[in-house]
């Protein structure tokens, strides 16, 4: 059984950062606008450039990219003309598949496609779109995180909404999204039906159980189930860890992951008997990896290939 370990955004050692623009600066800026953003969107794809290559000198082949590299382009009035930037897009993902890395996303909490509101579902499957399109730059298959989102009305209803809004969906967007239990609404195992139903991958957040379940559920019994949800894919099954930022702030995610609850969760996974990639949605970002990393070598007897943790 193989466990990769996998970090998000921007890593804290670089100095390079990803930057945006506002829609407002955008009209503002007048005739140089398009100009402007095209030179912000070159140096975040060289940023980008950047991370991958710090990945593979660290041996890094799990990572979620910053939904930042595209500003405004979920926006309908701005001309993007994304084929001038396609030599530096095919460079960085030439090397993300020279080295098998694993490229994800999960988009932020505006990206809703069970919304009561149209417009938010229409910007939501722009955002969507957005992603796809960095992937297929890329040229790699890559999985889109979402939550099931708003639970207005009742759950019932929000739950049939998400279904209805999937089904209108261009095949190459179902494709792409894999939908994960949040700490606050849904639940693992409303998670787990809906996912089920729709015929698409879940990605199990333990933190998130954690906050938010139900005395009835069991992970011994829904976590072969969640990997169930895998069968048809061509990679591992994805979870996501985290840890509490004290007692009283539960929910939000710590800057380092505590090392005796993972050894915990490895514990609760070794049943499984399977490869799994995880997630670390940790503040520390890189340096929480490294820092899990080197606990793991020097407290347990585990085997590692290039940061890799093999449990027999």
């Amino acid at each position: 059984m193989k466990i990769r370990l996998g970090y998000l955004g921007t890593p804290l050692t670089l100095l390079e950062k990803f930057h945006t623009m506002t829609y407002s600066k955008y009209q503002k800026l007048g005739v140089k606008s398009e100009a402007e953003l095209d030179k912000l969107i070159l140096q975040n794809l060289k940023n980008f450039n950047k991370v991958i290559d710090y990945n593979i000198e660290n041996k890094v082949t799990f990572y979620r990219m910053t939904h930042n590299i595209l500003p405004l382009a979920t926006i309908k009035d701005i001309p993007y003309n994304y084929q001038k930037f396609k030599p530096i897009w095919k460079l960085i993902g030439q090397k993300i598949k020279k080295h098998n890395m694993r490229i994800d996303a999960h988009p932020d909490h505006f990206c809703i496609l069970n919304s009561l509101s149209q417009e938010v579902i229409e910007n939501s499957i722009r955002i969507l779109k957005m992603h796809l399109l960095m992937f297929n730059m890329l040229e790699i298959k890559g999985k889109v995180v979402l939550h099931i989102g708003s639970n207005k009305p009742t759950k019932e209803e929000a739950i049939i909404r998400f279904i209805e809004t999937f089904k209108l969906l261009p095949k190459e967007l179902k494709e792409m999204i894999i939908i994960e239990n949040d700490d606050k609404t849904f639940t693992t195992t409303e998670t787990l039906e809906l996912a089920l139903k729709l015929k698409i991958p879940m990605v199990f957040d333990y933190h998130h159980f954690l906050c938010n379940h139900e005395k009835k559920e069991n992970l011994n019994s829904l976590l072969p189930r969640i990997i169930s949800t895998w069968k048809l894919e061509e990679i591992n099954p994805k979870m996501h860890f985290s840890s509490p930022k004290n007692s009283k702030e539960k929910r939000t995610h710590h800057f380092y992951i505590d090392y005796n609850s993972f050894l915990k969760f490895l514990n609760l996974l070794s049943f499984l008997d399977t490869d799994i990639d995880i997630m670390l949605e940790s503040k520390g970002k890189d340096e929480a990896l490294f820092k899990l990393l080197r606990q793991l070598k020097h407290y347990k007897p585990f085997k590692f290939k290039q940061n890799i943790i093999i449990i027999k």
